[in-house]
């Protein structure tokens, strides 16, 4: 937490204390109801509110001696005890010990209470007195109001104060205060001349006696102070310090007991003559500021400058000037005008002893440092007439630490300044003096929400009763606060707010009016406002794009209700040239309250061009979005960091506006433009939506990104959709205490997207990641947690993120600004391997880890290698792990590998264009055509032997772009390609696919969790020509006993085409089932062996096993004939037996016993959970064209497959039931829509991780295999094609692989099928003869249409699919003729009324699907 905002400190001449307490400066004070605790060094230790008395508070005192805190309201005054263990404050807090009524010692105002209670509701802050506290000795407290009353409160927790002295006074005191010793009590009341002063004639419990004398003043008293030992065990001669409204200070000191009053008066000073003003001065410039820096004070913060020397001869006089003074070992009367004059003067020797005042002129200075009214007009931020605030101030010092000044401004700041004392009091008008080190401002009351500008350079919060603050940020990330620039009243209940020109105008959207705000000075004013009647609730208030880019004065707005009706207004602001002044002083850490924003000189340029307009507000059109939906909500969207860009387009590329969601969970994001064509309409498009199925969402918040998060109704479930490319990115359900209340996005300048997701008491950061779909790892993970419980208990309210990535949270009357410093100590990604860091840097940045969790990869990265693979890039593959190896053979400690390992980037996109010169190549196989890389160097040495080299290295050697999972795993995959190097020639390029993750899987096994191959793998080996040559190494895999668990995990009889080496191999996992146990089980094969239909060897088996104890029935049963029907039945009756004791794999072999496969696969599915098996056993008893297996297929593979949007199983299914074209198909378009009941479709379907852009590769080799692929790929237009492609991209984009994903758009070849031209008027409606679509020779296509067919039916079936084609094409065509106006493929969404038709103005217009390959130079 770099920067507090504590709250706005309440205007009372007691709302600040500050004292020395346990080795720590703590400084408390009072905002609203709430009581800040901040410490040594600023930092907020502790918020406490009471719920039970929401009064503010009005007086605020620290024990020094004990460290407790003591706070009044107007009836009652609560005593804070610290509680903790260690030396360190930070460990301490402050626990409640006591709570007593004001009036607990006054039984005449007890009654009068009473009496009144009725009264109370209406007059209380008018009726009660305003309360005064001060400590004394033996932790005494003071109380004063109608009366005077000392309390001791030395008991235990719990117990109430002993009230020990009481006194009725006749006027309320307003100022009150019990020396140190508590010997004496001063109290004056409001006006009063006459300060009434208190001895102390008896001390004890109940017995306490005092009298009182007068200090006549000729003014009323406006201040008090008793002088303060040096430290708490010091006895020093009591004098009292009083301010006059006559402007001079007098000095009381005591008397030598034969005077008749104890104190005297002792000397005095007069305040504006020490500081002399012009004769013309007006009367509000007499304003005079003093305070008295306490003897101890100053001589501590004379030694520390005495330590840190005189680095110049003029210094070394200041000094020696310093310590002459400070060996008279007095107090010092700071005097200032507010305007840059100072003057301060030395009261030594104060005492009875001394009989004339000894008061000395110490330093007349004159510097711009202290003008503390610099920008505020001689003003308050929120008075009025143009007075100054009132100021209290003060001045304290503890031992080795520097002078330190606190000025407490009435207008709701509290600003803190360090400064050496010998610089301060150097008469050197350039000599630098102050060091400002805080800011504490904030809200009186509960901050409810945040809007920040669309740069992120302001922000206004609000409170619930609408009062409004607007604060500046400077786009540094060295500067991490906020400075306040404007204080807007309370105004009611505002709907929505937003903020114009960098904050300087505000807009207010209230229930019936909208006003404009100008907010240029500390007390803005009302520019414009008008009222507003549109029917339905509003939803929003969005700033549109400018007409004009330049225009700065003239802003656009629009506001949609519930009922999808929309008010366009503009907003005409004020064009005045506004002088700016500069602070010489450097700005607080967290913003001064004086910061202006210096980025403006465009503004003003444009300013003074533009002629004097009067602001107004006037509405211009309304409109209906027709097509929005039940709409729940529409907000605008975060900008997420990035500047916006107007491009004065009306398409999908624009900047998005607003996000709006129905109450079923569709979300929509909507661009404008205004005034295209002439006139003042708006025109809105839907630039993407989705369905997310997540019903009447509390919140939901989207970027720029085109990104959104969600939370269910429950505010317990958080999703994250990608709603331009369709598909749930995460999904996480929080506990039931941890509900959801905020959400706030940002990125990075490389727009990687952060999310702030806030909950009740803290700020959980996620971050987006790479996808990886070999590890099926998350596509977010919190990175980071930011918890304010510690600070305040107050619920977090809103917050926001500002430009440069900095997070403000608002929780109660307090801003917490979080900058972006990282600690990797706190991170909540286990394999986060950080850079190291830069020189001088301390921190590591949140955006550098951002982006070390996204963004390219380097080119050994083991998920790069592994989709290289996949890719069919294996000579590439080669050649990066010879250039690794070469890099490895050379590398020293503190080396960083070259992401690039030196190789050319073109080598990872370019082609072999001479390779498709001759006609017999396959241009669908472009990935494998990249086999034909240009080898460099030792790329052909590449063999097991280099591999075992570079996997030993890697162990001794800590790559510093790679975690340590993460080297392991580039280990694993080294082994793993010299494997498949060793196999080459036995092994097709699928089968080396799948060798190669067999080995991954088989090595990462126990570390991933893995429990078996995906369906990804299983189609490489499906399609592969080397199946026996994977047999062979499965089983080695599994030392030669492959079981059912090793074949489960393998695949394997899903994806051996042979049906009789699927008998061959599941007989051996007969035989290996059987025999896995020492004792022999024929139960544990009987399942298998029935499968196969040999049930005579499970009867020689049983035959063996005579210590079974149910060898002889089971004998007996299977020596019948279960030919006949009273058999199967007794077979059946076994089965369901079975299934009632929970022995469900020996039930569905009794299943098969009475030739009931259909029950078997059920209870393979239902109660073993196991889809393989159920598929297995359908293969093996009936062969792949069964019955059985094809509703299997038809029936559940392809529902799990449509639920979880799983398109390599489809694609599997479809293979297996014969219907190819569709196994093309499945691959491109989502799978419930090639269902023949196609249903809803699942959540779980639209998950990342169904994409991959594996399925590309597939698909290339798939679409021109056989006549029915080729019809499938003949139905896919190029439309999705090209979208398909352009998606894929964008997942290799995410996935840190953006060389492929440029290799991809950078070499893909459209597949567009050509109508013959031996038919008369063929068309896309004509007959397609397959074998022209082809560039392959006719010879390699497998012509796997329909047997029995003759060729006039093959022309008629293909007749009837160019005609579905052809209509296909001319939807499409008529689509894109609605839509002249827009790219080709993309929504239009305009909502206003057409005008009328016109000449079209030349413009571009998109080419139609014809001309796509032409485009690629194809």
């Amino acid at each position: 937490m770099r920067v507090v905002l504590p709250g706005k400190p309440e205007s009372r001449l007691q709302a600040v204390a500050t004292g020395w307490w346990a080795g720590n400066r703590i400084t408390a004070y009072g905002t609203g109801s709430a009581l800040a605790i901040l410490g040594s060094q600023h930092a907020l230790l502790q918020t406490i509110y009471d719920d039970s008395d929401p009064d503010p508070l009005h007086a605020v005192a620290l024990d020094e001696a004990s460290g407790k805190i003591a706070v009044g309201t107007r009836r009652a005054v609560r005593i804070y005890r610290p509680v903790g263990a260690g030396q360190d404050v930070g460990d301490w807090q402050w626990a409640l010990q006591a709570t007593f009524p004001v009036a607990a010692g006054d039984k005449e105002a007890r009654d009068r209470d009473a009496e009144g209670a009725a009264k109370k509701e209406e007059d209380d802050d008018d009726a009660l007195p305003a309360v005064s506290l001060s400590w004394g000795a033996s932790e005494e407290l003071l109380v004063a109001h109608r009366s005077l009353e000392l309390y001791q409160t030395a008991g235990s927790a719990g117990a109430n104060p002993e009230l020990s002295w009481s006194k009725r006074l006749a006027n309320p005191a307003r100022l009150a205060g019990l020396s140190y010793d508590s010997a004496y009590i001063a109290s004056a009341g409001a006006y009063d001349r006459l300060v009434k002063v208190w001895r102390r004639l008896s001390y004890g419990a109940g017995e306490a006696r005092f009298d009182f004398v007068y200090l006549r003043h000729p003014r009323p008293v406006t201040g008090m102070r008793w002088r303060r030992p040096r430290h708490v065990d010091q006895t020093i001669e009591n004098a009292l310090y009083t301010f006059c409204a006559d402007k001079v200070l007098r000095v009381w000191a005591g008397s030598d007991g034969r005077a008749p009053q104890p104190l005297q008066l002792w000397g005095s000073l007069r305040l504006d003559e020490a500081i002399p003003a012009a004769p013309s001065t007006p009367p509000e410039e007499l304003r005079r500021w003093a305070f008295i820096l306490q003897g101890g004070d100053f001589a501590a913060a004379a030694e520390k400058a005495v330590q840190e020397g005189a680095r110049t001869d003029e210094e070394a006089t200041a000094l020696d000037h310093l310590v002459t003074v400070a060996n008279c070992g007095p107090e010092i009367c700071v005097v200032l005008d507010g305007r840059g004059r100072m003057s301060a003067w030395a009261i030594a020797n104060v005492g009875c002893k001394t009989k004339r005042g000894n008061i000395f002129n110490v330093a007349y200075v004159t510097s711009p440092e202290l003008d503390f009214l610099r920008g505020s007009g001689g003003g308050s931020g929120g008075g009025s007439g143009g007075s100054a605030p009132h100021v209290e101030i003060y001045g304290y010092c503890q031992t080795g630490d520097h002078l330190h000044l606190l000025l407490h401004f009435f207008d709701g700041r509290i600003e803190v300044y360090r400064t050496n004392v010998a610089a301060l009091f150097d008469r050197n008008p350039a000599r630098p003096r102050l060091t400002p080190t805080a800011v504490w401002t904030g809200h009186s009351a509960p901050i409810r929400k945040i809007v920040r500008n669309p740069s992120g350079r302001a922000i206004v919060s609000r409170t619930e009763h609408g009062q409004g603050v607007i604060w500046k940020h400077q786009l540094e990330a060295s500067r991490t606060g906020l400075s306040r620039q404007a204080v807007i009243p309370e105004q009611g209940h505002i709907h929505r707010m937003c903020l114009l020109r960098r904050g300087r105008f505000a807009v207010f959207l209230r229930h019936e009016t909208v006003a404009l705000w100008d907010c240029r000075q500390p007390a803005p004013r009302t520019l414009a406002e008008i009222p507003y009647d549109v029917p339905g609730k509003p939803l929003c208030l969005l700033v549109l794009p400018r007409i004009n880019v330049d225009d700065y004065t003239t802003a656009h707005l629009a506001t949609i209700t519930s009922e999808k009706q929309g008010i366009q207004q503009q907003q005409q602001q004020q064009q005045q040239r506004r002088r700016r002044r500069r602070r010489r002083h450097p700005a607080a850490p967290n913003g001064a309250a004086h910061d202006r924003d210096h980025g403006d000189d465009k503004d003003d340029k444009d300013d003074r061009r533009r002629s004097q307009q009067p602001p107004s507000i006037r509405e211009l059109v309304r409109f209906t979005l027709e097509d929005a939906g039940d709409l729940a909500y529409v907000l605008p969207v975060d900008p997420a960091g990035t500047t916006p860009h107007v491009s004065g387009f009306l398409d999908v590329f624009a900047r998005d506006v607003a996000i709006s969601y129905t109450r079923s969970g569709r979300v929509e994001f909507w661009t404008a433009r205004v005034g295209h064509g002439g006139g003042d309409r708006v025109e809105w498009l839907s630039t993407c939506a989705m369905e997310t199925a997540v019903a009447s969402p509390a919140l939901v918040s989207g970027s720029t990104s085109k990104k959104a998060a969600l939370v269910d109704a429950g505010r317990t479930g958080l999703t994250i959709w990608d709603i331009r490319g369709a598909r749930l990115e995460y999904s996480q359900e929080f506990d039931n205490g941890h509900t959801i209340r905020d959400l706030d996005w940002t990125s990075t300048p490389d727009r990687q997207s952060i999310l702030a997701v806030g909950f009740p008491h803290r700020v959980l950061l996620l971050s987006q990641m790479r996808f990886d779909y070999l590890n099926h790892g998350p596509a977010w993970a919190p990175i980071r947690e930011v918890s304010i419980r510690d600070f305040t208990p107050h619920p977090i309210g809103d917050s926001v993120w500002l430009g440069d990535g900095h997070l403000v949270i608002g929780a109660g009357h307090q801003l917490f600004v979080l900058d972006r410093q990282f600690d990797a100590a706190s991170s909540l990604v286990a394999s986060l391997r950080l850079p190291p860091k830069r020189p001088g840097e301390r921190h590591w940045d949140l955006f550098d880890v951002v982006q070390r969790l996204n963004g390219p990869l380097p080119v050994f990265h083991p998920q790069f290698l592994s989709q290289c693979i996949l890719a069919g890039k294996t000579r590439l593959v080669h050649a990066i792990l010879m250039a690794l190896h070469k890099a490895l053979r050379f590398w020293a400690e503190g080396d960083r590998l070259d992401d690039y390992l030196g190789l050319p980037i073109e080598d990872f996109y370019e082609v072999d264009h001479s390779a498709k010169t001759s006609a017999f190549k396959d241009p669908g196989q472009y990935l494998e055509q990249r086999e034909l890389y240009d080898e460099r160097g030792e790329a052909g040495a590449f063999g097991e032997e280099v591999a075992a080299d570079i996997a030993e290295r890697l162990t001794r050697v800590d790559v510093e772009q790679l975690s340590g999972h993460e080297q392991m795993q580039l280990v694993d995959i080294v082994e793993c390609v010299g494997l498949v190097e060793k196999q080459r020639r036995a092994l097709d390029e699928n089968g080396a696919r799948f060798v190669l993750f067999l080995r991954q899987h088989a090595l990462r096994k126990g570390r991933a969790g893995g429990v078996q191959l995906g369906w990804r793998e299983i189609n490489w080996a499906y399609h592969s020509t080397s199946q026996d040559v994977l047999v062979d190494l499965v089983t080695r895999q599994c030392h030669g006993r492959l079981r059912w668990d090793n074949a489960r995990e393998s695949g394997v009889f899903m994806w051996l085409a042979d049906g009789a080496a699927v008998r061959a191999q599941f007989e051996a996992v007969a035989r290996n089932e059987y025999a896995r146990a020492e004792q022999r089980n024929p139960v544990d094969c009987s399942l298998y062996y029935l499968a196969l239909r040999k049930k005579t060897v499970l009867q020689g088996l049983w035959r063996m096993a005579t210590w079974h104890r149910e060898q002889a029935a089971t004998q007996k049963l299977l020596a019948n004939n279960f030919e006949d029907p009273r058999w199967r039945t007794a077979a059946l009756k076994n089965a369901y037996a079975l299934m009632s004791k929970r022995r469900f794999e020996y039930a569905a072999a009794f299943f098969l016993l009475a030739d009931h496969l259909q029950d078997a696969v059920n209870v393979c599915l239902n109660q073993l959970q196991d889809l393989q098996l159920a598929i297995a056993i359908a293969r093996v008893y009936e062969g792949d064209n069964g019955p059985v297996l094809r509703r299997l297929l038809e029936e559940e593979v392809l529902a799990i497959a449509a639920q979880q949007g799983n398109r390599w199983l489809a694609s599997w299914a479809f293979w297996m039931l014969r219907r190819r074209d569709m196994a093309v198909r499945a691959l491109i378009a989502p799978v419930y829509t090639l269902l023949e009941t196609p249903g809803s479709p699942d959540p779980r379907s639209r998950l990342f991780l169904t994409d991959d852009p594996a399925l590309a590769v597939l698909y290339c080799q798939l679409r021109q295999k056989t006549l029915q692929t080729l019809r499938g790929a003949s139905r896919v237009t190029p439309q999705v094609e090209w979208e398909f492609v352009l998606h894929n991209a964008r997942l290799y984009d995410r996935m840190g692989c953006d060389l492929l994903g440029l290799d991809l758009v950078r070499n893909w070849e459209f597949f567009r099928p050509q109508a013959s031209a031996a038919v008369p008027g063929a068309g896309l409606g004509g007959e397609i003869d397959p074998t022209r679509l082809l560039k392959r020779r006719a010879s390699l296509v497998v012509a796997d249409l329909p047997v029995g067919m003759g060729p006039l039916e093959q022309r008629q079936l293909l007749l009837q699919e160019g005609q579905k084609l052809q209509q296909q094409q001319q939807q499409q065509q008529e689509t894109e003729k609605q839509q002249q106006t827009v790219p080709a493929g993309m929504k239009s969404g305009g909502l206003m009324p057409k005008p009328p038709a016109t000449p079209a103005p030349p413009v571009f217009e998109e080419p139609d699907a014809n001309s796509l390959l032409d485009s690629f130079g194809f």
